[in-house]
């Protein structure tokens, strides 16, 4: 049983590797967790099914903000933002770079609208990145870094969620820590990820490189700038007091359903898109963020699948036997059984809940103080956004770089997040749950 999760999730590994889809993989690995576990086809089918609703709300929120970004590049208003950057930034590729991670990092934080802002910015930029031969590659580890790293450390957005997840989660489980102190805990595997996009910036992906046609299989939705004159016009002022009021909407009720309605309706309401193309926009936004909310859906039926077969508690509880009462040892397979659980589901938030159980028990029987189970948790949590072929924060830069169809989701996303901030992000995370 103890093998269940560590071999399905080497198969979704290995067929994305092998470029085979990712919902196909990632359907393929349930099955064989079912299969090792004792059901049949069928109920293996049956119960990833069952669980695909785990993460409903999530997919249909992405899709919605998908139509409500198709709607505001209808009105132009991006070609500013993009022909400023043009203006700003071409040939300074480094700078180019941290300006995406820094516009990123506001999507988490200050304007929380996480990845609906890459397929309004990114595919209007994707000709100035093949004119100043930039690598693609780069972009998507600036993208995940400004995804990722603002909600691991900072406790507002998305990051107040996160920690709250992670106290609520700990609270459930017999440990209750300072909200406070889960920021502190966060710091330094944090830091992990910025030496990663330090590397990954001025090291690994430095050099020039020409986007391989075709990388990606089809494209998304791909929007260009427009090469006539764009002045800054009334249906400019109106789409961003939409955008507003999505922004308020979404942090009053913290509900992103919510906040992408109540911006689409804002853009019909005050005629900035014509209520004649409603069908239009929902459509290009499934187009845009459909294959996302689909993997979300597919890694939630991965998750129940899993859970369901008691794999990942056998997997903790047997490593855990073994693990004697060295606190280096123990603290990195803990990680290391975290990285398995969550490179398969994909998502921190939904995954810290099952850390936290498996974990809080081991941590206060061997000593770990508070902020170092809390760092665990934190970090082992992180690690599915930050390197996962089915979390949000690898899908979205991917959707944005493949609207020409020349970035590949795995070997240009994935496998790059992984090695700049998975590994470091592991490390640190074990320096932390050893020095807190």
């Amino acid at each position: 049983m103890e093998w269940v999760v560590i071999i399905s999730v080497l198969v979704m590994l290995v067929l994305s590797l092998l470029r085979v889809n990712v919902i196909i993989a990632i359907i393929a690995a349930a099955i064989t967790a079912g299969l090792m576990s004792g059901l049949s086809m069928v109920e293996s089918i049956d119960l990833f099914v069952s669980g695909m609703g785990g993460q409903s709300s999530t997919a249909l929120s992405y899709i919605l903000l998908g139509a409500f970004a198709v709607t505001i590049s209808y009105t132009g208003i991006t070609s500013l933002l993009v022909k400023f950057l043009i203006r700003v930034l071409t040939g300074k590729k480094t700078m180019l770079l941290l300006v995406i991670a820094g516009v990123a990092c506001l999507s988490q934080n200050l304007i929380p609208v996480h990845i609906a802002f890459i397929p309004i910015l990114i595919p209007p930029l994707l000709k100035l990145f093949d004119s100043m031969r930039l690598d693609r590659r780069a972009v998507a580890v600036a993208l995940t870094f400004g995804l990722t790293t603002p909600y691991i450390m900072i406790p507002a957005g998305f990051g107040l969620l996160f920690h709250e997840t992670i106290y609520n989660a700990m609270a459930d489980s017999g440990l209750t820590v300072p909200m406070g102190d889960i920021a502190l805990a966060m710091i330094i595997p944090g830091l992990g990820m910025v030496a990663g996009l330090f590397v990954a910036i001025f090291i690994t992906y430095r050099k020039n490189r020409d986007a391989v046609e075709g990388a990606g299989g089809t494209g998304t939705l791909i929007s260009e700038v427009d090469e006539q004159n764009v002045t800054f016009n009334r249906s400019h002022m109106l789409t961003i007091l939409s955008i507003l009021a999505a922004f308020v909407v979404q942090i009053v009720t913290t509900n992103l359903i919510l906040g992408a309605l109540a911006g689409l309706f804002c853009m019909f309401l005050f005629f900035v898109t014509p209520f004649k193309k409603g069908d239009q926009v929902i459509s290009d936004g499934i187009k845009m963020m459909g294959f996302i909310a689909f993997v979300m859906l597919s890694a939630s039926g991965f998750a129940t699948v899993i859970q369901e077969t008691g794999a990942v508690s056998t997997l903790v509880e047997i490593s855990s036997n073994m693990l004697g009462d060295n606190k280096a040892v123990i603290a990195f397979v803990l990680l290391l059984v975290g990285l398995l659980i969550t490179l398969g589901i994909g998502s921190s938030f939904g995954t810290v809940p099952i850390l936290a159980s498996l974990y809080v028990p081991i941590c206060l029987a061997a000593g770990f103080s508070p902020l170092a189970t809390t760092a665990l948790i934190g970090t082992a949590g992180a690690l599915g956004d930050a390197g996962s072929p089915a979390s949000d924060s690898t899908l979205g830069p991917t959707a944005g770089l493949n609207a020409d169809g020349n970035h590949n989701h795995i070997w240009d996303t994935v496998v790059p997040t992984f090695i700049h901030f998975n590994i470091p992000l592991f490390i640190f995370g074990w320096i932390a749950a050893l020095v807190l």
